[in-house]
C-alpha cells in the first residue's frame, strides 16, 4: 500500500488521514485472506517532491497504527535519516536499494535499524547495464566482454545456491 495519489499532479500524496485509512482497509483485507500476507506501507514523500522527514515519520507511524506489517520510505537522503525513521517505529522498516547515491551497505543499514532490504529493480538494471556495455562493444567490433563473463558452470553453481 502506498500514499501516492497519482491522479493529482498538484498534490501527489494523499493527506495522512486518507493514506492511513487506505492502509487500514488493505490491512483488513490482508488479514481476511486464507494465507499469510505481509502488508508493506510506503511513505513516498522523498520521491514525490515532499522531502520532509517529519512528515514521512508521521505517515509511517500512522500506517503502523493502521495495521501495516512493514514500513518503508524510498529515497531517504542519508543514514542519519534512516536511523531517525527506524528509531521512531515499532514495526520493521524496509530499505529499498537502487537509488544512486542513496543506497548503503547491509552493515550500515543494519546499524541504522533496518530489518528488511529490498532490491527493487537494481539487479535488473545492473544486468541491463552489462548487456548494453557488451552490445556497444559488439557493435564496435570488439568482443572483449567475452573475457569478463561468468561461465555456464559458474552460473549454474550460483543459481543452485
Amino acid at each position: 500500500s502506498s500514499d501516492v495519489c497519482s491522479s493529482d499532479l498538484d498534490a501527489p500524496l494523499y493527506d495522512i488521514k486518507t493514506a492511513a485509512a487506505r492502509v487500514a482497509a488493505a490491512s483488513q483485507a490482508a488479514k481476511a485472506l486464507p494465507f499469510a500476507f505481509v502488508l508493506t506501507a510506503r511513505a513516498e514523500g522523498f520521491l514525490r517532491g515532499k522531502a520532509d522527514l517529519d512528515d514521512v515519520i508521521a505517515r509511517l507511524k500512522a500506517f503502523e497504527e493502521a495495521g501495516a506489517d512493514v514500513l518503508m520510505s524510498p529515497g531517504l537522503p542519508d543514514l542519519a535519516a534512516v536511523k531517525k525513521v527506524t528509531s521512531s517505529l515499532k514495526k520493521p522498516f524496509n530499505f529499498m536499494v537502487g537509488i544512486p547515491k542513496k543506497s548503503f551497505s547491509r552493515a550500515e543499514l543494519e546499524a541504522a535499524g533496518v530489518k528488511r532490504i529490498s532490491l527493487a529493480t537494481s539487479l535488473y538494471k545492473a544486468a541491463m547495464t552489462g548487456l548494453m556495455d557488451a552490445a556497444k562493444e559488439a557493435k564496435d567490433g570488439n568482443f572483449a566482454y567475452v573475457d569478463r563473463v561468468i561461465s555456464t558452470a559458474e552460473l549454474g553453481a550460483f543459481m543452485k545456491g
